[in-house]
């Protein structure tokens, strides 16, 4: 599993056609991911800064999308015009570990 990071600034260009774009990209992840579920969350802070974090399954098909034709022009607009600035980071996922204290599990153990 990977984990992508994308911390970014949108310009003053960012307008329909960077979210007529951005919606675009996310029917592509869909469709080259398939069965791969891929999860993305998008966080906006106080201050304009954007966060998108995403899980991915495989690396394979992570690869398919980063060489993606469509996903390259995409970026070449977005650091052309819609993003005054951003970072990628992307990681190999070692662990994980969850609790649900809504889950059937956690209700059947009971309090402790």
């Amino acid at each position: 599993m990977f984990v992508i990071l994308f911390k970014s600034r949108l310009s003053e260009e960012a307008g329909e056609d960077y979210y007529a774009t951005e919606e675009r990209m996310q029917e592509r992840v869909r469709a080259i991911a398939g069965s791969d579920p891929v999860e993305v969350k998008h966080y906006t802070g106080e201050d304009g800064e954007r966060l998108a974090v995403m899980m991915w399954q495989d690396g394979e098909t992570l690869d398919k999308w980063r060489c993606d034709p469509d996903h390259q022009v995409a970026q070449r607009l977005g650091r052309k015009h819609w993003y005054s600035s951003y970072e990628l980071t992307v990681a190999e996922v070692v662990r994980t570990s969850a609790h649900d204290n809504e889950s059937p599990a956690a209700a059947a153990e009971g309090p402790r």
